[in-house]
């Protein structure tokens, strides 16, 4: 009996032993080298450059017309001009707008008439990223066309429905008017 005692304390004593051992951490069963990153952002550049290679032929076979390059990666030109309002939309205000959009060759995609009238709270609301930067250079009663690449535009998803994936889009923009933020309609 003693002896199965003695055995038991001793199995006991051991596993104690083993459990509080230190451990060596598991090394991850796959490693990442990166690759597929960097392969995906060299495949995206070389989409963006084709995308800009269309639009600047769009651009140089249009010389009567003066593109004006935006900071954010796409190109527009002023086809009505307001110099006399000073204001631009900024956010928190209420946009409105008319727009069109066309494919690179000039095609229409969605007429103003389908997409109507649209109302927009600056930065507050989710639409494409080159509008969300474009209504914010524009003042009232302005109209603008804006060549956007695809990353600017509707990306690698497309919009399900007619604009295909990684397709650069122009979109021809009127702001017909816009509310500035005021205290009230902040709270």
């Amino acid at each position: 009996m003693k002896k199965i005692k003695f055995g038991a304390v001793l199995l006991v004593a051991f596993l104690l032993f083993i459990g509080c051992k230190q451990q060596q951490a598991r090394m991850p069963v796959s490693r990442t080298s990166g690759e597929f990153l960097k392969a995906s952002a060299e495949r995206n550049k070389k989409i963006i450059k084709g995308e800009e290679g269309r639009i600047d032929s769009i651009i140089k076979s249009n010389p009567s017309i003066k593109y004006i390059a935006s900071q954010n990666g796409y190109w527009y030109y002023y086809e009505t001009k307001n110099d006399r309002d000073t204001l631009r939309p900024k956010k928190g205000d209420v946009a409105n707008f008319d727009y069109e959009i066309k494919d690179i060759q000039g095609n229409v995609i969605y007429s103003e008439l389908e997409l109507q009238s649209q109302t927009y709270i600056v930065d507050k609301q989710n639409i494409l990223m080159g509008l969300r930067h474009g209504i914010k250079l524009m003042r009232k009663n302005e109209k603008v066309t804006f060549l956007f690449p695809s990353h600017m535009a509707y990306g690698y998803h497309g919009d399900n429905r007619r604009i295909g994936t990684n397709e650069p889009i122009i979109c021809t923009v009127s702001l017909t008017d816009f509310k500035p933020v005021t205290k009230t309609t902040q709270e």
